[in-house]
């Protein structure tokens, strides 16, 4: 969901890779919640899960980490990438908890996150370095 609201909202100022260090696919879930938002984020637009793995080569100026498990075990990328951890719920375990076992059920924590998720990247560059100017 990062990945495609930087790239939809910030894509002029932010390129944006999404990986993750145990990926688990596409989740039809999230691909729906940001369909709600109007950014596709399914294969079919170019969107895959990928391991962290395939962009060490990538020279970073930032690395966001979403959850605590990333934070935790996400390697070290070379360079000047400054990492930066900005922790989000967790969308399935959210539903899980909550024995939401339907979509109806299930949504509202995808949708609770992903709003979240878009206001951060609507501020990410006062997020991640205070001293930047509002708005770009």
């Amino acid at each position: 969901m990062a990945e495609g609201f930087a790239r939809h909202l910030r894509g002029d100022v932010i390129e944006a890779y999404s990986a993750g260090v145990d990926p688990h696919g596409m989740n039809p879930r999230a691909i729906a919640a940001m369909a709600e938002a109007g950014v596709d984020i399914s294969t079919a637009a170019g969107y895959r899960s990928k391991h962290v793995n395939e962009l060490l080569s990538v020279a970073f100026d930032y690395v966001i980490t979403v959850c605590g498990h990333a934070a935790e075990t996400c390697p070290m990328f070379p360079g000047k990438a400054k990492v930066v951890h900005v922790g989000f719920d967790d969308p399935p375990a959210l539903a899980r908890e909550a024995g939401a076992t339907t979509d109806d059920a299930a949504m509202p924590h995808y949708r609770r996150v992903r709003d979240e998720i878009r206001r951060f990247i609507e501020r990410f560059e006062e997020t991640v370095n205070p001293a930047a100017p509002a708005g770009g």
